[in-house]
């Protein structure tokens, strides 16, 4: 029977499943693997269910040619955790889990244009304070989201379920950049660049994946092209954004406003923004409901079921 690590603590339902298959080993630690931890388990698993954090960069496998491990099943649809092409070249598999995360992200997105649009984290924290005088007419206006414009950065499977949201749910009109032209079955607009979108739109979503093609594909320029009036939200990864120049923006009115699951330097996050009560802030929630890590752990599950047997796994990355 194969030997597997799984990283971190997952789900009785995925560990039940993976235990019929494999002979399992669970690290019961939640901070992520360190180089040596990594490269030891390169050498003593036939195959590895690592995530997010578990930084399997091009040095850790500089010794892994010989090693035992083939497949790296990651928990999660990003994967600019791992260097794939560096894994191919020691023989190692990688594979993630797409399509289990897409509908529990954007509702974190919509969450999150909420929350920032109509103050709901300063609300809650003004009566939580004891603070809060009562109703009157003038009291924490915000933007009312229907009806106005959403600009969507990405438009892969996350960002088609934001735009679905915001345009059947909230009436929202759609623009968006995209790398490639994208068919859509639903009224949408797709303009030229980033920063177009971004003067555009009311509210400015980033649904990328990460990784070095899109580190700070979010920056000053594109903060400089919103509206003052407008929010900005990042469910994608955190160093996507660059989060000083989002924080010069906020602290400068050059933005209303923003809706963070994700941070440059995850968990840290800067005081700045901690102190802003324009800014909502969510600890990675993104996939954070029971029965979506419990796919994504059966998705993973089933790719380390696959290879082993000779199949080609669903969700092969390289």
């Amino acid at each position: 029977m194969k030997r597997i690590l799984v990283t971190r603590p997952m789900p009785d339902r995925v560990l039940e499943e993976a235990r019929r298959h494999f002979d399992v080993e669970i690290r019961d630690d939640n901070t992520p693997l360190k180089p040596g931890q990594m490269r030891g388990a390169l050498a003593l698993y036939d195959g590895i269910l690592p995530t997010l954090g578990d930084m399997f960069q091009a040095d850790v496998f500089t010794e892994a040619e010989n090693s035992r491990c083939r497949i790296l099943a990651n928990f999660g649809v990003g994967y600019n955790h791992i260097d794939v092409a560096a894994a191919r070249a020691m023989g190692i598999a990688v594979s993630n889990t797409p399509g289990a995360v897409t509908d529990a992200t954007a509702d974190i997105a919509m969450t999150l244009m909420l929350m920032t649009a109509r103050r709901a984290g300063e609300g809650e924290r003004l009566v939580r304070a004891g603070k809060w005088p009562g109703w009157n007419p003038t009291q924490m206006l915000g933007l009312h989201v229907s009806g106005k414009t959403v600009g969507i950065i990405g438009m892969g499977r996350i960002g088609q379920a934001i735009a679905k949201r915001c345009h059947f749910g909230f009436g929202m009109s759609v623009v968006y950049h995209n790398r490639s032209a994208k068919p859509l079955d639903f009224d949408a607009r797709q303009l030229g660049s980033i920063e177009e979108v971004a003067a555009t739109a009311d509210i400015l979503v980033v649904a990328v994946p990460g990784g070095a093609e899109t580190r700070h594909l979010i920056n000053a320029e594109v903060f400089a092209a919103m509206r003052p009036t407008a929010h900005f939200i990042n469910i994608a990864r955190g160093d996507v954004v660059d989060e000083a120049a989002l924080i010069a923006a906020l602290q400068e009115g050059g933005i209303a406003g923003a809706g963070l699951d994700v941070y440059e330097r995850e968990p840290i996050v800067p005081d700045a923004l901690k102190a802003m009560e324009n800014v909502a802030l969510l600890p990675h929630l993104g996939t954070a409901a029971l029965e979506v890590r419990e796919a994504m752990g059966l998705m993973a599950v089933e790719n380390l079921r696959a290879f082993f047997a000779g199949e080609t796994p669903p969700n092969l990355v390289n």
